[in-house]
């Protein structure tokens, strides 16, 4: 009743007038809004939050300044209003991962309640992978690691892929980070999720380029890689095995039969991390058809995203890109089979 009477008296700030606040700059008087928010009704909440999730996709950084205005609808007693939250809170790491940063650890506790939907663990886990990723800092904590890594064994697709992702971006921030549970990631390589695969494959060859030694409690699932159904898992898995090769500690028995065959009966993105591979197993000078960005944390940076982009394009449409299944024509965002992000 008491939120009924707040709309009612018309006490509450305009949705629009919140975000001219935040786009315009006026920050503290957006604050001021925002705390009002957190009384009115429910869909009064969803709504403001919603209008500043369109914002934040298109203007990422004009959030910045009242994320901490945004942290108390995290546990909203609405798992809508806290799931897009979540989301908005994505949208601002992947532009300005510090300002995520600063107000890290109300995601982390959402991550770590076992509790929470799904969804929102997984938006959580999504956004402190991008700070991990350019503000390794702010997130490099042991109780963080453990969440991301133990999430791996959740049941939900989603919250798994999202945890592989913000791995992933941990790899790519600091990869001495990991050099420690190579081993630990290398077991879910063999995951239903081509996403959950390519990520994994990923910040194992993230660590490789700093550590290659640390690779070799993976050599076995890496190898097994090389015959993945993706284009991309195999690439990354064949770059792996390169990077392995390539470490000053000898490693024996790697397929250098497999990987011959892979550099001359596969598309470019596999064939020359094979080649690359190839040439680090028989120590020879790199080959000039080889971009000497592979087998680099830089060249692994450049390329994951659009990559990303391919592997969730659906082949055709109407099917799902990482399953094949055919999707019902008003389904949910996600493949009712797999469950990957349509």
């Amino acid at each position: 009743m008491e939120e009924t009477r707040m709309d009612e008296a018309n006490d509450l700030p305009a949705i629009g007038r919140l975000t001219d606040r935040v786009e315009s700059g006026a920050h503290e008087a957006a604050a001021a809004d925002l705390e009002a928010y957190e009384a009115a009704a429910a869909e009064r909440r969803r709504e403001a939050l919603r209008a500043l999730g369109s914002l934040a996709d298109e203007q990422p950084g004009a959030l910045s300044p009242v994320l901490a205005a945004l942290v108390p609808f995290l546990t909203d007693a609405e798992r809508a209003v806290r799931l897009t939250t979540a989301k908005l809170f994505v949208a601002v790491a992947d532009a300005e991962p510090a300002a995520v940063g600063a107000v890290a650890e109300p995601l982390a506790e959402r991550l770590a309640d076992d509790e929470e939907f799904y969804y929102v663990r997984a938006r959580a886990a999504e956004a402190l992978g991008y700070v991990a990723r350019d503000e390794p800092d702010a997130v490099d904590t042991p109780a963080l690691l453990a969440e991301l890594r133990v999430g791996l064994d959740f049941d939900e697709p989603e919250v798994v892929e999202k945890l592989a992702k913000a791995l992933e971006c941990v790899a790519l921030g600091r990869p001495g980070r990991l050099a420690h549970h190579t081993a630990a990631l290398a077991s879910h390589l063999g995951d239903d999720g081509e996403l959950v695969r390519y990520h994994l494959c990923t910040a194992l060859v993230a660590v490789g380029c700093e550590r290659p030694a640390a690779l070799r409690d993976c050599r076995d699932a890496l190898v097994a890689r090389l015959d993945d159904e993706n284009d991309y898992v195999r690439g990354r898995a064949a770059e792996a095995v390169g990077l392995l090769a390539g470490g000053d500690e000898p490693v024996a028995s790697l397929p250098t039969e497999r990987l011959v065959a892979l550099q001359d009966e596969e598309t470019s993105f596999v064939a020359d991390r094979a080649r690359f591979a190839v040439e680090e197993l028989a120590d020879e000078p790199g080959d000039a058809s080889v971009s000497d960005e592979v087998g680099t944390l830089e060249g692994v940076r450049a390329e994951t995203e659009a990559i990303v982009e391919d592997i969730t394009t659906p082949d055709e449409e109407g099917t799902c890109s990482q399953c094949g299944h055919v999707l019902p024509e008003h389904g949910p965002p996600l493949c009712p089979r797999c469950g990957g992000p349509q």
